[in-house]
Parts: structure tokens; sequence; C-alpha cells
């Protein structure tokens, strides 16, 4: 296949198996979307969507987020790890809003990307799902991803950005990012990974890491003319 029909394939295949998306953070607009984003760096949605709901309780808004001291916010998302950071980070974006934008979340990249604790996947989360602005972030699911399916070469996130919207239609990349992320949860992790329920690598994958995945495995689940 071509790299356009590669890409036609995810399409169609993501399409069909995930014709609803839902969003990965619970959240019930910008402000909470954009604090529960800015926890999931190195901790699972999971554990995120299980401390949002304290926090909230206590501030769902930059206005009374700020009402909470730094410390106060770091001992409520401790378990989502890096809490020193991320406390000071929600803390100061929270001032920033009030100050500069009356307490809204601004709808651009470069005001979001400018606020504390704020990168471009941030960023670019807040303006697709919050805004509806076409956006592809790229996170760890979708790198590993696009590499395996040899949309990309792999190299960093920014590549694998560049690529992907190159390759994806515009009008498909805020849908397209979220599913690829539920099918490399569902059926093409990093780890425990079988192939024979990842139909998409298996169908379109890189060569080099279909020849690693069947060289690593008993011989007896080996793909016919691979020993």
């Amino acid at each position: 296949m071509t790299k356009k029909e590669r890409a036609t394939f995810v399409i169609n295949t993501l399409k069909e198996l995930y014709p609803e998306i839902p969003i990965p953070l619970d959240h019930k607009d910008a402000y909470t979307l954009l604090i529960a984003v800015l926890l999931s760096a190195q901790c699972t949605d999971v554990r995120v969507n299980q401390i949002t709901p304290i926090l909230f309780k206590k501030a769902d808004n930059p206005y009374d987020m700020v009402k909470l001291s730094v410390e106060e916010i770091k001992d409520i998302i401790r378990p989502c790890g890096l809490s020193p950071m991320k406390s000071k980070g929600i803390y100061g974006l929270s001032e920033i809003l009030i100050e500069k934008h009356n307490g809204l979340v601004p709808q651009s990249f470069e005001a979001l990307e400018v606020l504390p604790a704020v990168g471009h996947k941030t960023a670019s989360v807040v303006m697709a799902q919050a805004f509806g602005v076409p956006a592809f972030p790229v996170d760890t699911h979708i790198h590993r991803l696009m590499y395996r399916w040899n949309l990309t070469n792999g190299k960093n996130v920014q590549q694998t950005e560049k690529d992907a919207k190159a390759i994806f239609p515009k009008e498909l990349w805020n849908e397209l990012h979220l599913q690829i992320i539920w099918y490399g949860r569902e059926y093409s992790p990093a780890r425990s990974w079988d192939i024979e329920k990842d139909i998409i690598t298996k169908t379109i994958g890189r060569k080099s890491v279909l020849d690693e995945y069947y060289k690593n495995i008993p011989p007896r689940f080996k793909r016919d003319g691979i020993s």
C-alpha cells in the first residue's frame, strides 16, 4: 500500500470501531479540561479522573482555585505525580486567566502555550476538544502507532504531529486523534501486545516492526513464512 492508502485504511477502520468517540478526561468546561489535561502528564487518565472530582469540588474555576494555596492543591493532586510543578502551574495559570482573560480560557494556541505548565500538546487538546479548532495532539499512543503504521519516522512527537497533519484530512483531526488513542489502548499497547487483535498494524504495519514482533514470540504463533 502507498502511504495515502494506509492512511485511508486507518481512517475507515477507526470509523468503524469508534463511531462515537468519548473524551478520555472528565470535565465540564474549558477550564476543567485544561486542568485535567495538565494533570495527565505522566499520569493515566483513570487516575486523573479519580483526582479531579476532589479538586473541582473545592475549585472548578480560576477564582476559587486561587483561594487555595499551592500546598493545598499539591496535597490533592499528589497521586497524579509531579505535584510540585503541577500545583504551581495550576495556581499560576489561574491567576493569569483572572488578570488577563477575565477568568476565561483563551481560545488561541499562543495564549494557551504561555500559561504556566501548559505546553503545545495540552494547548492542542484544549483547542480541539473545548473549542473545536482543528488540532492533532500527539501522545505516547499516537506516537507509537504512527510509527508502527509506517506513517512517520518516529524521531520525535513534533515530527509525528507534522506527518499526521500532512496525511490526514484537517476536518478529521479532532476525532481521529481520539480514535487513535482509544485504539492504541485497546488493540495496540506498548506492552502485552497481541498483533492478532491489532488489525491495523497487522495489515499495514512497518516491516521492521512486524519482523521484530514475530521474532520474539513462540514459533507456533508466528505468521506463515516466518521462522
